[in-house]
């Protein structure tokens, strides 16, 4: 990583979610009945996990959201302290319950997810206003799609107005307005997000190409797709390249994504260019799939370069 005078300070305005993690030789069919492994009660939400990551890769991580008026809301703020984030702008809803994911992660480390939204989808474009002066004083600001879609559209408008780098991780999948596909300065969605978004199929290195060279003709400034087992796509309207993955044995895919954002915005706000923050955020993805859970299986920086160089890159400036 470039050396800076002081860790970037980010902002991640998203979800907080308990996680009911259930491991199973595979996903139950329609009608079907099994038996899982083991239970497991897990801090998640794709916005606590990336703050998670962030603190655990050296930046300075706020947290806002909100979570309901039970335990699981008191547990999930507490473990976002303990990381060491600004839980000062998460804020308890006594009229909902904090938001849920159930989780089922087969053997091969796939996993399928259902969520209740919860809290979560009472965060409110008067959520993010009362957030402007924070916006305005942080490095990058990190997005995702488990809140309301106004108050992302919201979000966006007043950084883009200050100037500060924004990323939008675009899951779960859905539907997304042009104003904030070309409003941010990153779009990262995974191969099925972005085929979602884009009304088409995303099933390999070529089809995630022609996907990118469509979002840079709608006007997104930079795109990177996650591609899973086949790594990544990086694009704008000057560069294409793609970045192999990372081969490791997975055991969990849950958050893997989030650890691959959390990456990017760290690297590509603290200096490294679009490409080879993309290539850090490919070893935080990838270690992360090594471990079970989502906020357990976030690397700290010392973790990660560790495992950057004993995949051959130790050649690689830090």
């Amino acid at each position: 990583m470039p050396n800076r005078r002081a860790p970037v300070k980010a902002l991640v305005i998203g979800s907080l979610n308990m996680d009911l993690v259930i491991r199973t030789a595979r996903i139950p069919l329609p009608g079907e009945n099994l038996f899982g492994e083991d239970f497991r009660m897990i801090p998640g939400g794709k916005g606590a996990n990336q703050a998670v990551a962030l603190a655990r890769l050296g930046g300075r991580a706020t947290m806002a959201g909100r979570v309901g008026g039970d335990v699981f809301g008191e547990a999930l703020i507490s473990n976002l302290a303990k990381e060491g984030i600004d839980i000062s702008r998460v804020s308890k809803d006594e009229e909902a319950s904090t938001g849920v994911a159930l989780i089922m992660v087969e053997g091969s480390g796939q996993n399928s997810i259902l969520i209740a939204s919860g809290a979560n989808g009472r965060f409110s474009t008067s959520d993010v206003e009362s957030l402007e002066v924070v916006i305005a004083s942080s490095d990058v600001v990190l997005l995702q799609l488990e809140i309301p879609m106004p108050t992302v559209e919201r979000a966006v408008a007043i950084a883009s107005r200050h100037g500060i780098k924004t990323i939008l991780d675009a899951g779960p999948a859905q539907k997304c307005p042009e104003g904030v596909l070309t409003g941010v300065d990153i779009v990262s969605p995974n191969e099925h997000e972005a085929g979602v978004i884009l009304g088409t199929s995303v099933s390999d290195v070529d089809a995630a190409r022609e996907a990118a060279r469509r979002f840079t003709s709608l006007g997104v400034k930079n795109v990177v797709i996650k591609l899973g087992e086949r790594g990544a796509l990086v694009a704008n309207s000057k560069i294409s390249e793609h970045i192999p993955a990372i081969k490791v044995d997975a055991v969990d895919a849950t958050a893997a994504g989030d650890a691959f954002t959390a990456a990017l915005a760290v690297a590509y706000a603290g200096g490294m260019s679009l490409i080879e923050a993309a290539r850090y955020a490919n070893f935080a993805g990838a270690l992360a799939v090594t471990r079970f859970g989502a906020q357990p299986s976030m690397p700290t920086t010392d973790e990660l370069w560790r495992f950057i160089r004993s995949r051959g890159g130790a050649g690689w400036p830090k």
